[in-house]
């Protein structure tokens, strides 16, 4: 059950990683195109189209590109070691959980470094905003989340649990 466990951290790990790295790529122009919330995005990254139903200017526009352009240039790239390396800790004849542990904890800082990057970012990018524009982003959030909570009650409790029942009972 341990092995399995820390097999689904490790690629939630990536996975989320991956997918935060495809987010930020997305741009502003596609943040801000008619329609609102693309269909179960906010299940992914609820942050991801946090400006979308928000009408901006073209300076407002131009400085949220600057921004999410300069955080691009800052932000290190994933590194493929890292992946490589769990991968072969996970696959290895014996399971060495102190590895693993070392492994997963510098993955777990990394994405930790860049959801602060991210929110930074986002700050500046909320600060470019008018009241009026704010308080539109702050009903926009206020809906988005009674969505997440309506569609985390049509959820199972935890489908880790699920799994690691069935493993246990072979």
């Amino acid at each position: 059950m341990r092995h399995l466990t820390v097999v689904v951290i490790a690629s939630v790990m990536v996975l989320s990683h991956t997918s935060a790295e495809g987010a930020d790529t997305t741009t502003m122009g596609e943040m801000h195109q008619a329609g609102g919330l693309t269909t179960g995005s906010m299940t992914h990254n609820p942050q991801s189209n946090m400006f979308d139903g928000i009408e901006l200017t073209e300076q407002q526009r131009q400085q949220m590109r600057d921004l999410m352009q300069q955080a691009r240039h800052e932000r290190p790239a994933l590194s493929v070691q890292d992946v490589e390396t769990m991968h072969d800790l996970v696959t290895a004849d014996k399971f060495n959980e102190s590895a693993i542990r070392q492994q997963a904890e510098k993955q777990v800082r990394a994405q930790v470094e860049l959801q602060v990057e991210m929110a930074r970012v986002r700050n500046q990018m909320y600060h470019l905003l008018t009241p009026a524009q704010q308080a539109t982003l702050q009903k926009n959030y206020e809906r988005r989340l009674l969505e997440m909570r309506r569609l985390s009650k049509l959820q199972p409790s935890s489908s880790l649990h699920a799994v690691s029942s069935t493993s246990s009972n072979q």
